[in-house]
């Protein structure tokens, strides 16, 4: 196995991935719902493919910034459809507010589910 310096440099798009994974297992785990795999693989591809044609300067600053990060995970998550599994019983959720045990951040996904799709 190779242990090159190169293998220490983390791809700022397999870092944002991976972040993004970590926030839909988060989603899924504390509204008690199954993640819909797929779907999830699905958005996670999305929002790869979206950054892989950024210049570096755009991928850095995404790394950096935690707003310009969760505006490509929304996108990811609409356009992936991901936003239309379990529509109804996260829309019921977010309208009752139960089960919500998520950070603030997570409202930029919350929000789909209270507005026309």
């Amino acid at each position: 196995m190779d242990h090159s310096p190169a293998q220490s440099q983390v791809n700022p798009v397999d870092l944002l991935r991976q972040e993004f994974r970590e926030h839909l297992d988060l989603f899924y785990n504390r509204l008690k719902l199954a993640a819909p795999y797929h779907s999830v693989e699905k958005a996670l591809n999305t929002l790869a493919q979206s950054l892989k044609g950024l210049p570096p300067a755009e991928l850095e600053r995404l790394t950096t910034d935690q707003t310009l990060r969760w505006i490509r995970f929304r996108q990811a998550f609409v356009d992936s459809g991901l936003h239309l599994k379990h529509r109804g019983i996260i829309a019921g959720l977010v309208r009752s507010r139960q089960s919500l045990n998520l950070p603030p951040e997570f409202d930029h996904l919350l929000n789909l589910y209270v507005s026309p799709s």
